[in-house]
């Protein structure tokens, strides 16, 4: 018994371990951003990340000619801190909003707005966020803005720099939802507490978010 407990909390107070800590998003980690998330299901990404997802069995790519990248957001709005000031925020949603419109518009045409034809991508940034490496969990809380404590005994500990994604697609047409995804990645880590988080830090994440949308759109071409 003593020793159940003994690595339940070696579980919890290292989110190091490999199985400890969960890689996709939790229900209690949900922004509200999407209208609906009773039909997402763990899935793989292209590049094989964990996400949470929904797929309209009949979707069909192929019937749009055309794709409109609604402008990215935070949601809700952040406040900055010194740690991830308002000019880190302003450029990871301007690089997200790049990043998309340069992937998708690898596999669709990019329009003015929506409309018969065209698949409309709604996409916001749900969780901002520091954690101290091998201290503690991060507690993941959308668009939270959280610094975790730095330091220990030994000295400054290395931090990681964390982002959540909601996106929903629609039908450009009615407006209806033909797929969504909820997932979160962890970008390069920040040496120490002094130092603030930009937007270089996640752009790695940010691309592979995008690449992965370019991706599950040719995989939802049917011939």
């Amino acid at each position: 018994m003593k020793l159940r407990r003994m690595i339940s909390t070696l579980c919890i107070a290292s989110i190091g371990m490999v199985g400890c800590a969960s890689k996709v998003t939790q229900p209690d980690e949900y922004s509200g951003f999407l209208s609906d998330y009773s039909r997402l299901k763990e899935a793989k990404s292209p590049s094989g990340a964990e996400v949470m997802r929904w797929v309209d069995p009949k979707l069909d790519v192929s019937r749009y000619n055309a794709v409109y990248i609604e402008p990215t957001q935070f949601y809700p709005k952040p406040h900055a801190t010194t740690k991830i000031p308002e000019s880190t925020l302003r450029g990871i949603n301007d690089y997200f909003n790049q990043a998309l419109k340069r992937e998708l518009g690898k596999s669709l045409p990019l329009a003015q707005g929506p409309g018969n034809g065209v698949l409309v991508v709604r996409a916001a940034i749900t969780a901002v966020s520091t954690k101290t490496q091998g201290l503690k969990p991060y507690e993941y809380v959308p668009v939270a803005l959280v610094a975790a404590a730095v330091s220990a005994g030994s000295g400054i500990r290395d931090q990681d720099t964390i982002l959540g994604t909601e996106a929903q697609f629609l039908d450009g047409a009615n407006g209806n939802v033909v797929a969504q995804v909820v997932r979160k990645g962890t970008g390069k880590p920040l040496e120490n507490d002094a130092q603030a988080m930009t937007p270089n830090d996640v752009k790695g994440v940010i691309d592979g978010w995008a690449s992965d949308l370019h991706q599950s759109s040719l995989k939802f071409r049917k011939p």
